[in-house]
């Protein structure tokens, strides 16, 4: 695997998949009954922003930092959950979905993360030590599958691959289809990269054509015109959103949306539904 999360952690990319999947958790949370969250590519867990591959792309700057520096209270949960990783202090390490999960996590709910490279599991336990997290190394779509249904009859289930493999939508596809099979209920939560809108378009038809009947779409573009060949934003699909999450959405979306346009752009950051 050639793919580091520690070059882009804390872009603008993780700020708006950490904020959203803060405020989803959030919103299941408003009912008692115990969660199990799962994490199928969980990477680190923890990254050092002030580490050689952070500061080689820069990126946190234009995501965690403008975030940080944005004093929007909707955005409040999220710059406590970076700050509650550095001590409340400036932010030094920056928390991957594995450490914002076990922040969120209550008494009564489950946590259960994988990563598959054997470096980033080694790294990802001594992370996870202490905070009640179950840690696995397996094919985070093996294990998908095989956690479903899940022992609480609620949960999420996050995927966040690196998209560096060519089968990457196909697998995603394939078992989410099986996933919804054994639990149609389930929250699930699936992360991607934009780079060519084509690619994304026909792939967003495939998930379509599942027919799952409760499927939002969350498109996050940076830039007002298309970038060739480079990095243009990232989104999330999200199948079975709570009520109060998407409710209180698009809010949070400009608010997110006004924080992380760069330059001389607004962007784009919109949700809406691809089933039902």
């Amino acid at each position: 695997m050639n793919y580091r999360h520690s070059f882009h952690a804390g872009n603008s990319a993780d700020v708006v998949k950490h904020c959203l999947l803060i405020a989803l958790v959030r919103a299941l949370q408003q009912k008692d009954s115990a969660l199990t969250l799962i994490d199928t590519h969980g990477g680190c867990g923890l990254y050092d922003l002030g580490g050689e591959a952070a500061l080689r792309t820069g990126e946190a700057a234009q995501g965690v930092l403008r975030a940080l520096a944005d004093q929007n209270p909707l955005l409040s949960d999220y710059r406590a959950a970076v700050l509650a990783v550095n001590g409340g202090t400036e932010p030094r390490h920056y928390p991957g979905s594995p450490r914002i999960l076990a922040q969120l996590r209550r008494a009564q709910d489950l946590l259960i993360v994988n990563e598959k490279h054997p470096e980033d599991v080694q790294v990802l336990r001594g992370v996870m030590r202490g905070t009640g997290a179950a840690v696995h190394e397996r094919d985070a779509y093996e294990l998908w599958l095989a956690m479903l249904p899940p022992r609480s009859p609620r949960g999420v289930v996050v995927v966040d691959p690196p998209y560096e493999q060519t089968d990457e939508r196909t697998r995603i596809t394939a078992t989410l289809a099986a996933a919804h099979r054994k639990w149609a209920h389930g929250v699930t939560v699936i992360w991607f990269p934009l780079k060519e809108r084509a690619t994304h378009v026909r792939w967003r038809e495939q998930l379509r054509k599942l027919g799952i009947p409760k499927l939002l779409q969350v498109e996050h573009w940076l830039y007002d015109n298309d970038q060739p060949g480079v990095y243009n934003g990232a989104g999330l699909f999200i199948v079975n959103p709570p009520y109060a999450f998407t409710q209180a959405l698009p809010p949070l979306l400009e608010a997110l949306r006004t924080a992380l346009a760069p330059e001389g752009h607004q962007g784009e950051l919109a949700a809406d539904w691809l089933g039902g």
